[in-house]
């Protein structure tokens, strides 16, 4: 299972990788958001995934669980890191829409050239 979820973590970061290098802003957020979501895989898989793996539950009278249980820590860390890489994502795509109003162009290399366009308010 370890082997797949390798190997599906490398396809994401290779697409990301790939989406972060074409050029348009658009899809470089794209590609960050895949980069995000490797991050959380790669976090769930060091969790160590069980087969038959119970939750981290203790029983009444109980010190520890018993049997085999899985590991709740990367589940804690991913669902933290979902909800920051959510807002993150919100955050550059207002950006990148502020950023194609006053520019429009999402081209990074034309972006850098162009200059803001002026207001229709303040003339």
């Amino acid at each position: 299972m370890e082997t797949l979820l390798a190997m599906t973590l490398g396809c994401l970061v290779a697409a990301g990788v790939y989406l972060m290098l074409a050029g348009d802003l658009l899809r470089f957020l794209f590609g960050l958001t895949l980069i995000s979501n490797a991050v959380n895989l790669a976090i769930f898989t060091s969790g160590r995934i069980t087969v038959g793996g119970t939750p981290p539950l203790v029983p009444d009278g109980a010190y520890e669980p018993a049997g085999d249980v899985a590991n709740a820590l990367p589940q804690a860390l991913i669902l933290t890191a979902i909800v920051i890489g959510f807002g993150l994502f919100a955050f550059a795509l207002v950006l990148t829409l502020k950023a194609y109003g006053l520019l429009g162009t999402i081209d990074i290399d034309k972006m850098r050239l162009s200059e803001a366009k002026p207001d229709e308010d303040k003339a």
